[in-house]
């Protein structure tokens, strides 16, 4: 069955795209949820007014990640935690306290799940996470941990 997406679909679509699902889905998550509708011939014209759309709305956040990010690099992130003497952290440092050091130091509110780790930071020293602020623009986020 083709469908119009009106909304963006995880794993299937975006904004403004004919798919072809299985009917079972259309007719059970993607037409009562809204997500999507019928596509028929006259669908084709309303299926482009919303990829233009959606295309000006992606150039805008384009440019408002590409300014984040530049702000983010530009920072570097001082967090403060409790350390034993040889520079071992008592407990560790994940995303979350990476999104709010963030926040206070630049101002720009982030959702922990853009922040990718390799693993929690657990000693005092340097180090490096990622920031994926939108599609294709990724910040390198540079960290110190002091002990307190």
């Amino acid at each position: 069955m083709k469908v119009l997406l009106r909304s963006d679909v995880h794993g299937l679509g975006r904004r403004g795209d004919i798919v072809v699902v299985k009917s079972g889905y259309a007719r059970n998550f993607l037409l009562p949820s809204g997500a999507a509708l019928v596509a028929s011939a006259s669908s084709e014209t309303q299926a482009t007014l919303m990829r233009k759309a959606r295309d000006i709305v992606d150039a805008k956040s384009r440019g408002a990640a590409e300014a984040q990010k530049a702000l983010i690099e530009q920072s570097k992130l001082t967090i403060a935690a409790r350390a034993s003497a040889n520079g071992r952290l008592f407990g560790s440092i994940g995303e979350t306290d990476i999104v709010n050091a963030i926040r206070t130091a630049t101002g720009i509110s982030l959702d922990r799940h853009t922040i990718t780790l390799a693993e929690h930071l657990k000693e005092v020293g340097n180090s490096t996470a990622t920031a994926t602020l939108f599609d294709g623009v990724i910040a390198n986020v540079n960290i110190e941990v002091v002990a307190k």
